[in-house]
């Protein structure tokens, strides 16, 4: 069942065409890596499917409506050097963040948001931090932290953005064990990825841009060093060769 359709989606920057003609659709159930090089519009086609961006022309249909409609399904990591990170408060918070559009931005969350807020951070080995500040967290525990304010949602469709960036192997490990748990119970996951190394095995479907889709897939099927290649401009080496 398709839970995202995108179609003739275009967006730019400054006049300058950064996607076009964008057009695909996404099954539930599946975990799919977008990967590209530098300037392939890859955070930025996230952000216009989520209304972050305008778009020039297209159109983006979430569970057969509109983002509107279904904001409370959809769950989305930022980058991690997007975020203040200085903002003055703590894990816990950031988590309960994650509940405001079921909750309401103006009532103070219950005791049991809280325990699902604890749970979240629990699941991300992040428990012990709840109180500590953002700031005061490194790279791999602020991603970790932003991943459970993702998982509270419990959304149905997750956008995350290069969150393997800058973390340690402890943590890349982690995020993708959570990643294949969401898979696993159903939940359809997008993940903004740079490491070619680890496509095949992280990703059951990828989706090969380069300011449109070259290619999109089952990875087993798609991901070839002839695709990759038109993907990068023919210059990149293929990892798989001795």
């Amino acid at each position: 069942m398709s839970v995202l359709a995108v179609r003739d989606l275009s967006a730019s920057y400054h006049k300058n065409k950064v996607l076009y003609d964008v057009d695909f659709e996404i099954n539930q159930g599946s975990l799919t890596g977008i990967v590209g090089p530098n300037g392939a519009g890859k955070s930025t086609l996230l952000k216009v499917m989520l209304d972050l961006h305008p778009k020039l022309s297209g159109s983006v249909v979430f569970f057969g409506k509109n983002l509107s409609q279904t904001k409370t399904r959809i769950g989305y990591v930022p980058q991690r050097g997007s975020v203040d990170w200085d903002f003055p408060t703590n894990a816990l918070d950031v988590v309960l963040m994650g509940l405001y559009g079921k909750i309401g931005w103006f009532k103070w969350p219950s005791k049991k948001d809280k325990a699902l807020a604890m749970a979240s951070l629990e699941k991300m080995g992040m428990a012990d931090y709840a109180n500590r500040q953002i700031s005061q967290l490194s790279g791999g525990q602020q991603q970790r932290v932003f991943l459970a304010r993702a998982l509270v949602q419990d959304a149905d469709l997750y956008f995350m953005d290069e969150p393997l960036v800058g973390v340690d192997a402890a943590t890349e490990s982690a995020i993708m064990e959570t990643l294949k748990q969401l898979k696993e119970n159903g939940k359809t996951v997008m993940v903004v990825h740079h490491d070619l190394l680890t496509v095949e095995e992280y990703f059951d479907h990828v989706m090969l841009l380069n300011k449109t889709i070259v290619k999109h897939g089952r990875t087993d099927e798609t991901f070839t060093k002839e695709n990759v290649q038109a993907t990068y401009g023919g210059a990149l080496r293929w990892m798989k060769e001795a």
